[in-house]
């Protein structure tokens, strides 16, 4: 599992969670995909929004983590990790599920949902093991290893996407908390 020395800080939904490199465990070598691409940081880097912002892939969850209230706590200080759902892995929940939760009314379940693929720290692929790993909105996410990485079921396509508040790791599916119940919008 991720090993992060300090505890997750949790204030309100999601706040500028303070930290450095040392909330991250020495690195193992569990892979986060065997073909895992690293981009390196410049003097140029950006946060996590403005990366997420230049790739047509994640538009939708750009669209959400406006609808959320969350793009300026992601272009904050952090570091955060982000595991982050791609146009397609949007597309692929029940059909309107989407909109609904883009609506003001559905405001709180979309930051549960949004918070729920953040950890705090900067996790990096070579730092990764399996196990439950505590996430921004709370509740667990389950990393496995075991032929590639998985976060709760779904398959981390590229890693360590790096921004100058924490790292982007791109999933195949938008995970869930285990008490959210999308049929119920």
């Amino acid at each position: 599992m991720f090993k992060l020395l300090a505890p997750l800080a949790l204030v309100g939904l999601l706040v500028s969670c303070g930290g450095d490199d040392s909330d991250v465990a020495p690195a193992t070598d569990a892979p986060m995909t065997s073909e895992a691409t690293t981009e390196e940081p410049t003097e140029e880097a950006t946060d996590i929004v403005a990366i997420a912002s230049g790739n047509e892939d994640f538009s939708t969850l750009v669209a959400a983590v406006a609808a959320a209230g969350l793009v300026e706590t992601l272009q904050g200080e952090g570091p955060f990790t982000v595991f982050a759902p791609t146009n397609e892995a949007f597309a692929a929940l029940p059909a309107g599920l989407v909109d609904k939760l883009l609506l003001p009314e559905n405001k709180d379940l979309l930051v549960k949902i949004l918070t729920y693929h953040v950890v705090s720290g900067t996790v990096l692929a070579a730092d990764v093991t399996a196990g439950d790993v505590p996430t921004v909105e709370g509740q667990n996410i389950t990393i496995t290893t075991d032929m590639g990485v998985k976060v709760n079921g779904a398959t981390v396509t590229a890693t360590d996407i790096i921004a100058s508040n924490g790292v982007i790791h791109v999933i195949d599916a938008v995970i869930l908390p285990p008490d959210v119940d999308p049929s119920a919008l």
